[in-house]
């Protein structure tokens, strides 16, 4: 299985399936009913907020492709790029840590496959090449259907429970 992790950018954004058109954390009070707008819209916001956070911030995403398939991604900045991240009640993230916003396999069959991981430790990698003191993530509990994961994958990769809620928890892990 050859396995390659590359920066988010322009010109991968088509590559990440259904979440190019996800606007959930950049921009909340556009987002009521995904289904019903425009997908062109979409993909043109989210490029837009990846432009001006690759400007503002660096790097903010990392896609992992096997076999040159993108078959994850991960999505991470400054909560102050991801305001979506304020109305959890596990919130808000601190401000010394990069939030992760989603962590997801697309593919089934490349779940469980330590996948995620290697896209996590990707991520932790880009954070401490840059000084970042700490990453925090809203995992799942009992459920792994969620943008970044469910609370047992963050566990297992070294975060902490920081603050905590009954189903959205705010992990983190010092760098």
């Amino acid at each position: 299985m050859k396995i390659k992790i590359f920066d988010f950018t322009d010109e991968n954004l088509q590559d990440i399936q259904c979440c190019k058109y996800c606007i959930y954390w950049e921009y909340p009070e556009e987002c009521i009913d995904p289904v019903k707008d425009e997908k062109e819209d979409l993909i043109q916001k989210k490029l837009k907020w990846l432009q001006d956070t690759n400007r503002l911030f660096g790097s903010c995403g990392k896609i992992i492709y096997v076999g040159g398939k993108a078959v994850g991604y991960a999505q991470y900045a400054p909560s102050k790029f991801l305001p979506h991240s304020s109305d959890y009640q596990a919130g808000p993230p601190s401000k010394d840590a990069v939030l992760i916003s989603c962590l997801f396999i697309f593919h089934k069959q490349f779940i469980r496959l330590g996948l995620g991981s290697k896209l996590l430790q990707s991520v932790i990698d880009d954070l401490r090449s840059r000084r970042i003191k700490a990453c925090e993530t809203f995992a799942r509990k009992g459920n792994s259907n969620n943008p970044s994961g469910p609370i047992e994958f963050y566990l297992k990769n070294g975060f902490r429970i920081h603050n905590d809620d009954k189903e959205f928890p705010l992990m983190r892990l010092e760098l």
